[in-house]
């Protein structure tokens, strides 16, 4: 077992944990984000889309990450879209995943690039 380590705010925080002034900090840098990101109906998520993803989702019930074959609950842009209608719609840059691979380990790839 690792010790646990010193955080800057003089906090002593256990091995793998965050301290709370860095998980309040996340939070508001978060917020700041969001107050500015336009809502998911001004990015393209409309009644539209509600419906495409429905039937995409129902013709790919398994997640489609390597490895992994939970149900899916999520239709994924493999490559971002960043507001291009094109890319948006394009159903050969959709991916059905489950949740967990969407906020997890898709999240961890996007970062990396």
């Amino acid at each position: 077992m690792k010790p646990p380590h010193l955080c800057n705010c003089g906090r002593i925080v256990p091995h793998g944990t965050r301290c709370q002034c860095k998980q309040k900090a996340d939070r508001e840098r978060k917020q700041r984000h969001d107050r500015k990101r336009p809502s998911a109906r001004e990015r393209g998520y409309n009644r539209a889309w509600d419906i495409a993803r429905r039937e995409f989702l129902l013709r790919r019930p398994n997640c489609q990450f390597p490895g992994c074959d939970n149900p899916s609950s999520v239709v994924d842009h493999i490559t971002p879209h960043k507001g291009d209608p094109r890319l948006f719609w394009d159903r050969t840059n959709w991916q059905a995943l489950c949740a967990r691979c969407h906020n997890s380990r898709k999240q961890k790839q996007e970062r990396s690039r």
